[in-house]
Order: C-alpha cells, then structure tokens, then sequence
C-alpha cells in the first residue's frame, strides 16, 4: 500500500472541537464486512451486536497533562515543554518536546508558573527536537508530580484548534482510566459511561483491559510513499495473565472478541500467540498495522474516525478491508460525522 491511497477531502467543520454532551451519545455508524451494509446508529446502541460472554477489550492508560509553557532564564523568550515521560524518578529527569527547538541549548534553564517557582535544567540533546530535562525541586516525588501537573495543559490533538478549557481534563480521558503514561487518549474508549457499562455488564459482556501509553508518534506526519519503510515510535504496553485468560476463553468458547480503539488492536497484536490466542507481554511495542493483515484475535473493532494519510486510518482500513472503509468515509463525510478524538465513532464487525 502506498501513503497516497489513504488520502480524502476532509471538510475542516467535521473535525470535532468539543465533546459530545453525553458520552454514549456520539453517533455510531455500523460496518458490516460480510455484507458491505452500513447503519447509521446511536454509540449506547453498541450492546445490541454482543452478547452473553463476548469480551470487549479497553485500554486503561490515562492521559497525564503534558504541556507546559515556560520562559527562558536571561531573555525571558517563551518555551512550550511537551512532557513525554519520566525517564528517572529519583532526579527527576525526563524526556520532553521543546518549541522552539533552536532557542534552547545545554545547561539552559527554564522558569515555569507565575511565581516561576518550577525549574528545570537542559542537560541533554536526544533529538532534532526532543531534550532530557533536570527538574530542581526539593520536595517529595509525590509532591514534585503535583506541583508539575498543576502547571500542565491537557495535550488535545494538534488538529483540535483552541487552547484547553478545566473541562478537557476529564473528557479527554476515559472513565477507566487507570494507569498514567499516555499524552494521547485512546479516543474510542472515550464514548463508554458508566451506564453503558453496568447495561453491557447485566448483558454478560465482559470488559478486559490492557495498557498501551500512546505517544506523540500517532500524529506524526509519514514522510514516506512506500509503508514498509514508515517506522512507528515504540510505545510502553502491558497485557496482564488476567486478561490473556477472558480472552483465551471467550475465543475457545467462540465467542466475539471486540478491540476498543486502534491502540488495543495494536496491543493485541503484538501479543497474539498460535491459533488466535495471546499471550500475556510487558515491553514496548512499535507495530505498524497496514493492509493486507490477517487479524486473528479481535472479531469486531471500534474506531473513531481518523485524519487522512494517519497510520490510524491504516490499521482500520487493515481490519475492515480498505475499499470497505474508504467507501465508509465518503459516506460519514457525506452524512456530516464527527471526526477526530472528540468525534464519532465506527463499529467494523
């Protein structure tokens, strides 16, 4: 496949600025890939296509709030910090995005909040653009967190123009969020409530989780037409024994198996084991989905609908065949769905 054919006019009004008012209200188109058919529905409709045993798959990671803007010591000039994870809890290193890149060099140090109370040290050039940082803060690692993410912004997409509202900091993150480490929500598990949770419960339909931290990497621009030579960012994951088991179980007892986002059909992927089973995994996985790809594990998949030439399109396209999905977004462009994180969302079953 080549990155050309993953291009569609994309109207800049459908991509989604603000949530919707109610989570499991977004709307919901249904792919069908047997027949080609497509429906048009409500999210909290999602319950009537499972059933008793099958096993929705959910990745828990939370968005923590990555953005920070500083100034630099002497000249005062305004530094963005994209924080993109601790590299060492003890000296508080971590790695981070600075903008703009040429303005900042080693032994630099930046001033952050209106006291200028929190500052840090460049002592490394790792990239082009990336730097390490050296917090100087005395307090407790708890208390250093604290104080850190009190001066941070929500990370919402590039493509989301405006600055981030105190209302961003909940809906930008999914309601079983559990372990932090993402500066990007796994968008698809944004549409489940708590409601919708209890009635997918009383119905028998079981959730897993597994962690994938999701990086900056996904909006990076692929710079190559030939996909084999695009090499993904890796990222931090974990697939637990207890997920493996309800996993395992509900494939040998042929039940539906539904991957909630492309992030946990990467996991899973990088986790499949023989004969449509996983197996459990702690590391990083750099994996870059593309058509043709035999899934053998998930069943269903639920996506939100992604920006041309994203290697997010790639993997949907992989899963519910290309001329299938492509033809699905002329239709969600033609009947004006949301797209983005914040957009609507695709069930491909």
């Amino acid at each position: 496949m080549k990155l050309s054919q993953f291009k569609f006019k994309l109207p800049e009004e459908l991509i989604a600025t603000e949530p919707c008012a109610v989570r499991d209200e977004s709307r919901l188109m249904v792919v069908n890939r047997k027949t080609g058919e497509i429906g048009h529905h409500t999210f909290k409709e999602i319950i009537n296509y499972f059933g008793d045993g099958d096993v929705f798959i959910l990745n828990d990671t939370m968005v923590f709030p990555a953005r920070l803007y500083g100034n630099k010591e002497k000249t005062g000039a305004k530094i963005e910090v994209f924080l993109l994870r601790e590299l060492n809890e003890e000296n508080k290193l971590w790695d981070v995005l600075v903008e703009p890149a040429r303005k900042i060099r080693i032994g630099n140090k930046l001033y952050f909040g209106d006291d200028e109370s929190m500052v840090a040290e460049v002592i490394d050039n790792t990239t082009s653009r990336g730097r390490t940082l050296r917090f100087l803060y005395d307090g407790s690692h708890e208390e250093f967190k604290d104080a850190l993410y009190k001066l941070g912004q929500t990370p919402l997409p590039p493509y989301i123009k405006r600055e981030p509202v105190p209302a961003d900091a909940e809906r930008y993150q999914c309601i079983f969020a559990a372990k932090e480490g993402a500066v990007v929500a796994p968008a698809a598990g944004l549409h489940f409530s708590r409601e919708l949770m209890k009635r997918m419960e009383i119905k028998g339909i079981e959730t897993g989780f597994l962690t994938v931290h999701s990086g900056l990497g996904n909006y990076r621009e692929i710079d190559v037409e030939d996909l084999t030579k695009h090499r993904m960012d890796s990222e931090e994951m974990e697939v637990t024994p207890e997920l493996v088991d309800m996993v395992n179980k509900a494939k040998d007892d042929n039940k539906q198996v539904c991957a909630v986002g492309t992030s946990v059909l990467r996991g899973i992927e990088t986790a499949v084991s023989m004969g449509g089973h996983m197996k459990t995994f702690t590391g990083w996985t750099n994996k870059f989905i593309f058509p043709p790809y035999d899934f053998t594990v998930a069943t269903s998949l639920v996506s939100n609908f992604h920006m041309p030439y994203s290697t997010m399109l790639m993997m949907v396209t992989a899963f519910g065949g290309y001329d299938l999905v492509m033809h699905a977004y002329e239709v969600a462009v033609k009947e004006k769905y949301r797209f983005g994180a914040y957009g609507d969302a695709m069930l491909i079953i």
